[in-house]
């Protein structure tokens, strides 16, 4: 089963996590998160590893979460009205989203990571 990792190229985040895969020999897929955001599929899967807290799926310090007022906005959406969102606008997804199967993660800690694929 194939690391997925949507990431953003200017992300200082997603660097270190590239970095980190690569330092752990882990393979990986690289996909650009804006011109590619995660299939509803992958966000559903994301938000069962969260327990169902949407908040953890987006970018809360973005640019689009700020501009679109997201924080007054998603108290009030259904999950997929949340869901078809953040698969249409992937500067909206928290980065870097890391999933593997039914496995996943969206933010980098070295440690949760290393107890995820590693």
């Amino acid at each position: 089963m194939e690391l997925k990792i949507y990431a953003y190229k200017n992300c200082d985040t997603c660097r270190k996590a590239k970095k980190y895969l690569e330092t752990h020999g882990i393979e990986h897929e690289l996909i650009p998160i804006r011109e590619q955001p995660p299939s509803e599929s992958e966000l559903l899967t994301m938000l069962e590893c969260y327990d169902g807290n949407l908040r953890k799926l987006f970018n809360t310090s973005g640019q689009d979460y700020r501009s679109l007022n997201m924080r007054d906005k998603l108290p009030g959406m259904s999950d997929s009205e949340a869901i078809k969102l953040l698969s249409r606008n992937g500067n909206l997804v928290k980065r870097p989203f890391a999933i593997m199967g039914k496995t996943g993660t969206v933010g980098f800690n070295e440690a949760d990571w290393s107890d995820l694929f590693l």
